[in-house]
């Protein structure tokens, strides 16, 4: 089965209310490629500007996170029906900014996953291990612990639709990026998870992309990878050089 790449951008915190609007507009031209899908995932700000600006394109527009609660006192936070009413599609869910800055555990990804789903929402899950943990030889345990405990209760018809991002935190705004072979064994070994929890069906359409310092030349070796279906992107997502990224197998 052949799964339909898709390439998100992560502008974190930055651009504008305005600022968005002109990226949009900027890129707009150089992300048109049938064969990806393409999202935009912007501050909470953003997401009506950019959702208005990108109208009648090829992007989507998501969030850079949610809470797990529908409505009442979480002063600051996002809820899921703002998102859809918004016209929000994905959510990047359990970024490693969001885990090492504001305290977010497996518990409360999980918690965000089931609620995104239960929006129609679909989550971009993120995992990754520290350089200590590669270090230690610990990769691979650790990515199936974030997984399993990030798909509790999560049924075998939703995690198809899932997207998961594994970002290695050691190469996420570094300059330093996984080798296609490091990229390939994680995500392949993220798959057999999905296969063990579910079945092979559901493996096979989940779709895994890798983030971590993902540029224009590094790319399409990456996305050529059978286990790798697009990319998480960071920096690069604020520039046009994302319109290479996207455009990476033209």
């Amino acid at each position: 089965m052949s799964r339909k790449k898709i390439i998100a951008g992560n502008w974190k915190m930055n651009m504008t209310p305005s600022e968005a609007v002109a990226l949009v507009n900027e890129l707009k031209p150089l992300v048109v490629n049938e064969d990806v899908d393409v999202v935009f995932c912007v501050p909470a700000i953003d997401i009506i500007p950019a959702m208005e600006a990108a109208k009648g394109t090829n992007i989507c527009i998501g969030a850079e996170n949610m809470y797990y609660e529908e409505k009442g006192a979480y002063t600051g936070e996002i809820s899921p029906n703002m998102l859809v009413d918004a016209g929000v599609k994905y959510v990047i869910i359990g970024h490693s900014e969001r885990r090492e800055y504001f305290a977010e555990t497996d518990e409360t990804v999980n918690k965000k996953v089931l609620k995104a789903f239960e929006h129609g929402i679909t989550p971009i899950v993120c995992c990754g291990e520290t350089l200590t943990q590669r270090e230690q030889g610990i990769t691979i345990d650790w990515i199936r612990q974030q997984i399993k405990i990030a798909f509790l209760n999560v049924t075998a018809d939703q995690a198809k639709t899932a997207v998961i991002a594994y970002e290695p935190i050691w190469a996420i705004g570094t300059g330093k990026v996984a080798t296609t072979e490091q990229a390939e064994e994680v995500c392949a070994a993220i798959r057999g998870c999905i296969g063990e929890i579910y079945d092979e069906a559901t493996a096979e359409a989940i779709r895994i992309q890798y983030g971590g310092s993902v540029s224009a030349s590094s790319a399409p070796e990456l996305f050529a990878q059978p286990d790798i279906d697009g990319g998480l992107v960071g920096g690069a997502s604020l520039k046009p050089d994302f319109g290479k990224i996207v455009n990476y197998n033209k």
